[in-house]
């Protein structure tokens, strides 16, 4: 067993913590490290929940040998089942790791004892309380109350808390305007004042800013925590920072313990679910996901996953630590339940949160407590943005509009998520309005190709000579759209010039001499040969047929283990279930995959009518006209000193 597992060690220490293979992400290039990349090798180490399943995988192959009558004195009773390390970028047969989390197997009874200890109205009245005392130092032009939401819609059924008119509000009115203020609102910058003694200075892990903000959500939990509130040199739980004002205080802590829990965000919304987010859905409804959209949700829990890995290894455990950094928390009102909170599972949790709450505004993400209660409307709302309040109209804040709908006293005020896909909703926010499936959306992915000969030319030109605000990498998505009712929709532009500068090769080679790299990326904005475009045209129906097929396999799959189960669903669009919001994002994004693979297969018939690069520097020096010889006019042709074959000549 021991010699067994120390090269199956080996191994996953070689090919990564995670399993990955090299050319599925640039980020096992060592030329890209991570900003904690170990200093000793090229990945760290295995952790210990790793560690216990290759264990796991061990005393499996001792059940193999059992079998064999090779070891039968020493094979254990029962064999836990093989574990299947890493993930493939697309199959949708595959069985992801099952995540480090309890929530997923809560018992109904817990669950609906969780549900009556945590009182929504009483969970308001708090909240209403403390925004109360915080008003107008840190919430302008308050004419909202949060309150239980009075209805749940088609869609938007995960509704929970909302936020409530306490007078009538009339249309273009500011209904709620939040100052940005550090003291309350939560954003990436913040998260570098407060963690800044404790992460490695320039830390950016996989998850980026959400990352950032939900480490705030959990140090904010933990000091919510019976055990927290105390100074950041004591033993309380979380780090006492950034210094707030006693209201502003009871602010964060009512607020977080509003939040839905764990449980809430997990369950199945057939089965009573309150908010259902992806990130915690089941291993298997995460799978029908994965191979149901180009936007995979495996890149965003492995994400998750690495860096929670090695926050936990590298900072939450840590001997001095612990204390600090509990991994678990009871607040009060919970009961006797205990929440995640710095590990694997919380930092999910938190990631969840900072998804479906925080909005973009201003140039940052931000979580802003009590604006983040907005819920969503299709019709005649606006999304969260930027503006100025105050008595001069100075101070910059994030404010909630009514738009040209008017609310009378103890209406819902709801707001505008966006214009997303319907894959970005139910990632981000696990549902999907109906808007949302009127324009299909989907995803494609192109990149180029690193064994190219003339990789780092087109390296060259993409990092420095693209956009000076935003140059591009190697890697690239796109979306390609379809809006019912509306023609066909011209791919990006975007799309094809990328394209176009990553197929060069051949005799098209040339448009990468230095002479030409300030021009070559705006040569790459039309047709340059017919071979290239091909090659363009070719590279995006290929992607657009592997998208299909495997939303035509995962239908398949979906199709038999709703028979085998015999569940059944009259009207998919309607159910709020795991399956039928895939089978939704399937359905738009098939429509979009089809019509751009329509579209490119005719560009791929007219190739021959296009203009190409020679013929467009033809005309630009005049050299594009036929040759006419004029016999009657002797001034018009070669002239007078130079004829063709010809010796004489006139020096």
């Amino acid at each position: 067993v021991e010699e067994t597992l120390a090269e199956t060690n080996l191994f996953c220490a070689l090919r990564g913590s995670r399993g990955r293979v090299a050319d599925e992400s640039t980020r096992l290039d060592s030329t890209h490290p991570p900003p904690f990349w170990p200093e000793t090798t090229t990945r760290r180490p295995p952790s210990a929940t790793m560690r216990a399943s290759l264990l796991s995988a061990a005393l499996a192959l001792l059940s193999i040998m059992e079998a064999s009558e090779c070891v039968r004195a020493f094979a254990p009773p029962t064999a836990p089942p093989l574990v299947a390390f890493g993930r493939p970028s697309s199959s949708a047969s595959f069985q992801r790791r099952a995540p480090p989390s309890s929530t997923a197997s809560t018992s109904a009874t817990s669950v609906s004892a969780l549900h009556a200890s945590r009182d929504l109205n009483a969970l308001a009245s708090e909240l209403n309380a403390a925004i109360d005392a915080c008003t107008p130092t840190y919430f302008k032009n308050m004419r909202v109350k949060v309150a239980p939401s009075p209805s749940s819609s088609a869609d938007s059924p995960a509704r929970r808390l909302g936020l409530i008119a306490i007078e009538d509000i009339k249309p273009n009115k500011v209904a709620l305007s939040v100052p940005y203020d550090d003291q309350i609102v939560l954003s990436a910058s913040l998260a570098g004042d407060v963690w800044g003694d404790v992460l490695p200075e320039g830390y950016d892990g996989w998850t980026g800013e959400r990352g950032l903000i939900a480490l705030l959500v959990l140090n904010e939990l933990a000091k919510a925590s019976d055990d927290g509130g105390g100074d950041a040199a004591g033993g309380a739980s979380g780090i006492d920072l950034p210094a707030r004002k006693p209201e502003a205080k009871n602010l964060m802590a009512a607020w977080v313990k509003s939040l839905p829990s764990p449980e809430e965000m997990s369950e199945d919304g057939e089965n009573g679910g309150i908010c259902p987010h992806p990130l915690l859905w089941s291993e298997d409804d995460q799978e029908l996901l994965q191979g149901s959209s180009t936007k995979k949700i495996y890149r965003t829990l492995d994400d998750i996953d690495e860096d929670s890995a090695w926050l936990n290894e590298r900072v939450w455990s840590a001997a001095d630590r612990t204390a600090k950094f509990p991994s678990e928390i009871t607040l009060d009102g919970d009961g006797e339940t205990t929440r995640a909170c710095f590990s694997p599972e919380g930092f999910r949790w938190a990631n969840a949160i900072v998804s479906s709450r925080a909005v973009y505004v201003d140039g940052a993400l931000r979580l802003i407590p009590v604006l983040d209660m907005i819920n969503h409307d299709d019709l005649n709302t606006e999304e969260v943005r930027g503006g100025y309040a105050g008595a001069f109209g100075t101070t910059p804040c994030a404010e909630l509009r009514t738009s040209s709908r008017k609310y009378n006293a103890g209406e819902e005020v709801c707001a505008s998520y966006g214009p997303l896909s319907a894959a970005e909703y139910l990632s981000d926010y696990g549902f999907i309005p109906s808007r949302a499936e009127s324009i299909a959306v989907s995803e494609l992915t192109f990149e180029v190709s690193s064994d190219d000969r003339f990789y780092d030319d087109k390296l060259d030109v993409l990092e420095f000579e693209t956009y000076d605000s935003s140059p591009m990498d190697p890697v690239q998505k796109f979306d390609v759209v379809h809006q019912a009712g509306q023609p066909d929709d011209v791919p990006d532009p975007a799309l094809m010039q990328f394209l176009r500068l990553s197929k060069l090769d051949g005799k098209d080679a040339f448009l990468l001499e230095s002479i030409f790299r300030k021009e070559v990326w705006g040569f790459m904005s039309v047709p340059v040969s017919e071979m290239n475009e091909g090659m363009a045209v070719d590279a995006v129906m290929e992607a657009c047929r592997v998208a299909l097929g495997e939303m035509d396999e995962t239908e398949e799959s979906a199709i038999s283990s709703s028979s085998s189960s015999g569940d059944g669903d009259d009207d998919d669009s309607a159910s709020t279930s795991p399956a039928a919001l895939c089978a939704v994002v399937r359905r738009a994004e098939r429509k979009a995959l089809t019509r751009t693979l329509e579209y490119m297969e005719r560009e791929r018939m007219a190739l021959d009518l296009k203009e190409y690069y020679q013929e467009r520097r033809l005309k630009d020096l005049g050299l594009d006209s036929e040759w006419n010889d004029d016999d009657e006019n002797s001034d018009v042709g070669w002239g007078q000193t130079r004829a063709p074959g010809s010796g004489d000549l006139d020096w």
